[in-house]
């Protein structure tokens, strides 16, 4: 395991703080956390780690994380009992499931765009580029 990374419980899934990226740590903590939720990979009544536990593998404040928790229980996707600890409180609809994938896709294209604006290419480069990368990759 990597610094920074932490497996939760349930499928070996890996959170990971990114300190190059512009988005606060606490959101980046909920988008995993969410995306993971939707897409089924944490199902309803998963536990996830204690507050202090994440924070400490992570290498950020125990602050950070009960922010996220708090703002994942506030929309319904987590459910904290005190002392029994915090778990998912429902099971994704494929309503969520559809818009974790979009939701996705839209922050890898932001983060090629502004790769590709770093390098200097003109959209249709960085279109033709992302293109052949597509082809490339099998489907799974």
């Amino acid at each position: 395991m990597t610094p920074g990374s932490v497996p939760p419980p349930g499928g070996g899934l890996e959170l990971v703080v990114d300190t190059t990226s512009p988005a606060p740590v606490c959101d980046q903590l909920q988008e995993q956390i969410r995306s993971r939720v939707r897409l089924g990979h944490l199902p309803a009544g998963t536990a996830l780690p204690p507050i202090r536990r994440l924070a400490g593998h992570l290498g950020v404040s125990n602050g950070v994380v009960a922010r996220a928790y708090r703002a994942l229980e506030e929309e319904g996707l987590l459910r904290t009992a005190g002392r029994r600890g915090t778990t998912v409180a429902a099971e994704p609809t494929p309503a969520d499931v559809d818009s974790a994938r979009r939701a996705g896709l839209a922050r890898a294209a932001a983060d090629y765009a502004a790769s590709a604006r770093a390098l200097g290419v003109t959209p249709d480069e960085a279109v033709a580029a992302a293109r052949e990368a597509l082809a490339a990759v099998p489907l799974s």
